[in-house]
């Protein structure tokens, strides 16, 4: 899975080459490649972005100086995402279709945004991360790459994405680990019983449980769960 980014801030990106990311990208189970849309402006001083037609407050990004980022990595079956609030809103069902894609194109929008006829041109899904505005597209890009680069393959064991959250739209069970006892609270006898099929059980029940108290809007069509 290769990822291009399209931004102003690639210095942003240093975060995703720690942990899980960093290693899938040190393993090259993901490929990720960051453009600086600024390298491709033609003014000396490397203005990318000017005054909106029209007036207004705040400054556009200019459709050239994106387009001509977008044409270094363009490539054959390549998906361009424009990382808008007005998109889509990210969730598991579409982490795991873009998953199976071979090349995201993601275009990181910033200050008033970016000039239509490019985003017209060039983007073929806009995705939100929230229904909220940030300062750019940076984070909601890097949500993405973190999100759908666990379903790659080889980047997680196939059990750890199984069993979390939002699988069969359920939130998943509690964890514990060692110390046994915590404060006064000890670890629920079934996980110290050993009897897999009793921890199986209890671990759906605690997933259903979790889910009606905390996210009960996932349960919609489910039959009567008390």
């Amino acid at each position: 899975m290769k990822f291009s980014v399209l931004t102003l801030f690639p210095e942003m990106f240093t975060p995703l080459k720690e942990s899980i990311i960093g290693k899938a990208v040190e393993d090259k189970k993901i490929e990720l490649n960051l453009i600086n849309i600024r390298d491709f402006s033609k003014d000396k001083h490397k203005k990318v972005d000017d005054t909106p037609y029209g007036g207004g407050a705040g400054m556009v990004m200019k459709a050239d100086v994106v387009y001509d980022a977008y044409q270094s990595v363009r490539e054959e079956g390549a998906k361009v995402i424009f990382l808008s609030p007005q998109g889509k809103t990210l969730n598991q069902d579409k982490v795991k279709k873009l998953a199976k894609e071979k090349h995201l194109i993601l275009l990181c929008g910033h200050y008033e945004g970016i000039d239509q006829r490019v985003i017209d041109e060039i983007v073929d899904e806009e995705i939100s991360i929230g229904d909220y505005v940030l300062t750019g597209g940076e984070l909601p890009a890097m949500v993405l790459i973190d999100s759908v680069s666990r379903y790659v393959d080889g980047v997680l064991s196939e059990e750890s994405i199984k069993e979390e959250s939002f699988t069969n739209n359920l939130l998943e069970y509690p964890q514990y680990t060692r110390p046994e006892i915590f404060h006064g609270i000890k670890v629920p006898e079934v996980l110290l019983s050993g009897h897999h099929e009793n921890i199986k059980k209890w671990r759906e029940e605690q997933s259903l449980k979790n889910t009606l108290q905390k996210r009960p809007n996932l349960l919609k069509g489910k039959e009567d769960i008390q």
